[in-house]
């Protein structure tokens, strides 16, 4: 048999403690002569997608007296193999599983079609192949579960909003305020130190975010201005200060000021799911989503009617292209991106202007306020990805294959596919070739084994290879590009796996 266990996060409960009662109370349930061999466990949230479960490396910081064999993705690669170790798999619960019910289902389905069954400790286990209770069980079990994963959360949600409407504050304090705290009313918490807080002016810092509104719509500064403006006296209008120091640049820069002039919380009304956190990776949500205090809490540093006019200011100054929600289609793809280096150290970011595919490092834009930085630094430096792409592709075929070799591999390539079909070639557009087909499919696998199996074929196409498959490829064989200090003399390298030979695919017949 093989077990599966799951706890939440080590914020929530003590992931050994819990580990070792599920692992219990399953030996208890099954018969005496079924004996748990293998054990796969996940310390992570029930709620992550299918794709992203069983990828966490948590289980290594806690004293778990209980050998890992894997997690989750482990088990179902696992139970697809023909040399598996086990015929059965038992949990805790259907809710160990997953708490989604079509997360949950899936796993079962694919269980179930590999040949092993899933057992649960809180489920009957009967062995004269009778499942129409079993099902039914199990599926009311999977509902709960689900329920009270929305329940919690909803509850929860409810808390938050009464919480803010209060006039509490959630979280760090805005720059331009300091949190003056409160004996929680709860007497339980209040004992065990629990405390609340409430925004107050923080001095220097307050009069600053003023300045700052002040210069915006009076004079109409834009925020390169008006950071080169509090640069000028970092004594008078001292810079924010990142949690923990350690991103603490000791300057000013624009997209802060940016941030400033777009919190409501500076308005004097507590203000709260204005980022997604958690669902979208802290993107701003819609306005219409945001949850008010219904009258002003605290001092404000804004009035709220100019933050309202400067709202409506930066609307109307957006373009067309800007105020409609973009498409997947409009998400440009740079297929060098974390892959070009400047003398300096930095990354280049893409760009696209006029046709043309571009990388630049522009220090000055996020070192405002710190020219000592990028001192000797040319104002910008610009590589054309054409050109960058041109030698990547010369890289990988001389370096990797050799003349010789990659015109005695382009032949094999053409002998090994199918009869019938079509020989891989530069024309040969994804994704009518097969070759392009099964690659991508080998990329939620294990990159490092199954793509390396179709780098000859890759590199006799590099040009015409879809985008996933090449930043996957470079990924990989750690491609690395870097730019000199003047002039078009790059420097390229790479590395591959110490035990890889370069091999041709060989074609299954359908």
């Amino acid at each position: 048999m093989a077990w599966i266990g799951r706890t939440s996060t080590e914020e929530s409960q003590d992931p050994r403690l819990s580990l070792i009662r599920q692992l219990q109370r399953c030996r208890s349930a099954i018969p005496d002569t079924w004996t748990i061999t293998c054990h796969f466990f996940d310390i992570e949230s029930g709620r992550l997608p299918l794709g992203a479960r069983g990828h966490g490396a948590g289980a290594e910081k806690f004293d778990i007296p209980i050998a890992r064999d894997g997690g989750i993705a482990d088990l179902l690669r696992e139970a697809s193999s023909k040399s598996r170790r086990f015929d059965v798999a038992i949990s805790e619960s259907t809710s160990r599983i997953a708490r989604g019910m079509f997360e949950s289902l899936s796993i079962e389905r694919t269980l179930e079609n590999s040949g092993v069954p899933l057992f649960a400790w809180n489920e009957s286990i009967r062995l004269d192949g009778g499942r129409s209770q079993q099902i039914l069980q199990r599926r009311i079990n999977q509902s709960v579960a689900e329920y009270e994963v929305y329940n919690a959360l909803e509850t929860s949600w409810g808390g938050l909003c009464a919480h803010i409407r209060e006039g509490w504050n959630i979280g760090k304090p805005p720059y331009g305020y300091a949190a003056k705290r409160y004996r929680n009313p709860n007497p339980v918490k209040a004992d065990k130190g629990s405390m609340k807080s409430r925004l107050v002016p923080d001095g220097l810092r307050a009069e600053t975010v003023t300045q700052i509104a002040s210069w915006r719509y009076f004079d109409g500064l834009g925020y390169g201005a008006i950071t080169d403006l509090l640069n000028a006296d970092l004594e008078r209008y001292p810079p924010p200060q990142p949690p923990g120091g350690v991103r603490a640049r000791g300057a000013w820069g624009k997209s802060t000021v940016c941030e400033i002039l777009r919190n409501p919380k500076y308005t004097g009304y507590q203000v709260f799911n204005r980022r997604a956190s958690r669902s979208r990776s802290g993107k701003v949500n819609d306005p219409a989503l945001w949850v008010w205090s219904p009258c002003p809490v605290h001092e404000p540093l804004i009035p709220k009617w100019m933050f309202d006019e400067l709202t409506a200011r930066r609307l109307a100054r957006r373009s067309p292209s800007k105020s409609r929600p973009s498409t997947t289609a409009e998400v440009r793809c740079y297929v060098l991106r974390g892959r070009v280096f400047c003398f300096c150290g930095r990354r280049l970011h893409g760009n696209h202007r006029k046709g043309i595919t571009y990388y630049v490092c522009w220090p000055k834009a996020n070192n405002r306020g710190r020219p000592d930085s990028y001192a000797g630094h040319p104002r910008a430096r610009y590589a054309n990805e054409s050109k960058l792409f041109k030698a990547v592709a010369r890289l990988y075929s001389d370096r990797l294959l050799g003349p010789r070799h990659l015109d005695r591999l382009t032949g094999e390539l053409a002998l090994a596919v199918t009869p019938g079909s079509q020989a891989p070639s530069d024309s040969t557009p994804h994704p009518e070739n097969p070759y392009f087909s099964e690659a991508l499919a080998a990329l939620p696998r294990n990159a490092h084994t199954d793509l390396l199996a179709y780098l000859p074929f890759l590199i006799t196409n590099l040009e015409s290879a879809p985008k996933p498959l090449l930043l996957r490829l470079f990924q990989v064989t750690k491609l690395a590009i870097r730019l000199p200090a003047s002039g078009d003399v790059y420097s390229l390298s790479l590395s591959l796996p110490a035990n890889y030979r370069i091999t041709v695919p060989s074609r299954r017949t359908s």
